[in-house]
């Protein structure tokens, strides 16, 4: 795994807080329109059908409060850029739960509701500093709540492809908050200063081994818009098809990205 960088990005954790509610309702709301012969359409997530991606949406709250439920680690011993990462590993099991989930709970609505009932009320009974198990290791609640925007922003987007007229919206907090960590995680895994990756307008970085840029235009310049980098980085695209269909706009002998996406599967 690669190590988290040293200084990393920090996140107001009301907005978080506020960002998963509103992102979470913007999907609630948009599975209540949704007709049965919608849940059973095929996703771009192999065999996953619309409920079971439904299911997984649910999941990104319940997991706070299957944590918060486990005993409080002694000490912090991962970091939040650590998460990227550890996601693979649990891939195999995430889906299975989904499916379970999904064959558990017939009335995705009710199962919606109550998953945000329930993290509602954990929220309100646990400080942002309680620390949590996760996959990644022990990291703070207000942390690990910075990876709820991921999971839904990226989900948010499965089904919107997955379902013809779906447009279920984005929250504005969420949706940076997600492009942010992914950003940083780049960082993470092509250390350097070589190459300016830019996600207007919520992410600037540097990265890739090389001469590093100190002023003027860097002479490697990567710039898309924050769904597609969200899509690169956890492999709904691929980095050809991105500069094919001028998606992904990279000038410079190293601003080429396909070695090191996508991030996170």
């Amino acid at each position: 795994m690669p190590p988290a960088r040293k200084r990393p990005r920090s996140y107001d954790p009301a907005k978080i807080r506020a960002a998963v509610l509103a992102q979470f309702g913007h999907v609630r709301t948009a599975v209540a329109g949704l007709t049965p012969e919608q849940l059973a359409l095929p996703t771009r997530l192999g065999d996953w059908t619309v409920r079971d991606l439904v299911a997984h949406a649910g999941m990104t709250l319940r997991a706070v409060s299957r944590l918060v439920d486990l005993p409080e680690p002694a000490r912090q011993d991962a970091a939040l850029l650590d998460w990227p990462f550890s996601i693979a590993a649990e891939a195999p099991d995430i889906a299975a739960y989904a499916r379970e989930l999904a064959e558990r709970h017939p009335d995705p609505v009710a199962y919606l509701a109550a998953a945000e009932e329930r993290f509602t009320a954990d929220l309100a009974a646990h400080p942002g500093t309680r620390l949590l198990a996760t996959g990644a290791g022990a990291l703070p609640l207000a942390d690990y709540l910075v990876t709820r925007t991921v999971e839904l922003v990226v989900h948010t987007d499965d089904l919107n492809a997955a379902v013809p007229g779906l447009d279920i919206p984005y929250d504005r907090q969420a949706l940076a908050a997600c492009t942010r960590l992914l950003a940083d995680a780049l960082t993470v895994k092509a250390p350097g200063g070589s190459t300016e990756v830019r996600v207007p307008p919520y992410a600037v970085v540097q990265c890739v081994e090389g001469p590093r840029h100190t002023r003027g235009t860097p002479p490697n310049v990567v710039e898309t818009d924050p769904l597609t980098w969200i899509r690169l980085a956890t492999g709904r695209l691929t980095w050809a098809r991105a500069v094919r269909n001028a998606e992904v706009r990279a000038s410079g002998e190293r601003a080429d990205l396909s070695v090191h996406l996508p991030l996170m599967t």
